[in-house]
């Protein structure tokens, strides 16, 4: 995710704006495909509840299936530049369904925060279809804008609550004005807009004021204290306002490079499986 420059250069072009937009830099073009990662994978094309086309790859596991990962990105490029944070967890046991939102990659329409809510819905409703005769656990994992949509999206849609068997966030911010004002406020050129800036986003999906809804599914938040993108500190007051079960795993390393880290693919590895629901008879 690449929200402190995306924002800066985008008010630098373009001023104020009280449009989601803002937060959305998508890459129409496909750098690579699963099979270039040795991965078994389908493209899937859905429609969204306006019509609107929506493209994914479904990875296939490896192994044994022990459960599915929705896979949700961050604010930039497209899964195809994405997919190395997720491309190991088939080796693992886990089929991974990850979704460009509209206007990324293969994906049509225009890119919207309501709009990418939406695909994520559908998205959702898939991998419950696709899931539902194999009677395994569903995870819900994202990453930077990714993750602040799946908190809010956990905690709103019932289906979610049903049928998650546990939620991921990886390094999430608290309020989209927050991290507007953040990123505004690191350079000298938009400094003086970061209240502005700040006050012109929308409003109505801030993860903290939902994330303590997601109870009682279980909830582990994922934050580097080196995130130079969005700071550790929106991390915690996310675990502050979210309710039990819930884990703080503290990282070390770039923004979004968790999975870089043998230790904290364990980690995940490890909650996944103490999350998971057992099979029905």
């Amino acid at each position: 995710m690449r929200i402190l420059p995306a924002i800066v250069a985008f008010l630098m072009l373009h001023g104020l704006t009280g449009c989601s937009g803002i937060f959305f830099f998508p890459q129409k073009t496909m750098v690579q495909t699963p099979d270039r990662l040795n991965l078994d994978y389908e493209d899937i094309y859905l429609e969204s509840t306006d019509n609107v086309t929506i493209h994914g790859w479904w990875l296939k596991a490896k192994t044994p299936l022990r459960g599915t990962v929705y896979f949700l990105h961050g604010n930039a490029e497209n899964i195809s530049t994405h997919i190395h944070n997720v491309a190991w967890l088939p080796d693992y046991g886990y089929q991974v369904f990850l979704l460009d939102y509209r206007g990324f990659g293969s994906s049509q329409g225009k890119a919207t925060l309501p709009g990418a809510l939406q695909d994520i819905g559908t998205g959702f409703q898939f991998v419950l279809n696709r899931n539902a005769d194999l009677k395994k656990p569903v995870y819900l994992l994202g990453q930077s804008l990714g993750a602040s949509m799946a908190i809010y999206f956990a905690a709103t849609d019932p289906q979610a609550k049903q049928n998650l068997s546990a939620i991921i966030s990886d390094a999430a911010f608290t309020r989209y004005s927050a991290i507007a004002r953040y990123a505004t406020g690191q350079s000298w050129l938009t400094w003086l807009l970061q209240y502005p800036v700040s006050w012109s986003v929308i409003r109505g999906y801030d993860p903290v004021d939902y994330i303590g809804d997601i109870s009682p599914v279980p909830l582990l938040l994922i934050h580097s204290k080196d995130d130079p993108v969005i700071p550790y500190a929106f991390g915690q007051e996310l675990m502050q306002a979210a309710r039990p079960p819930k884990t703080f795993l503290t990282t070390n390393g770039p923004h979004t490079a968790t999975f870089n880290s043998r230790k904290n693919r364990e980690f995940l590895l490890e909650f996944l499986a103490n999350t998971g629901k057992q099979e029905a008879p």
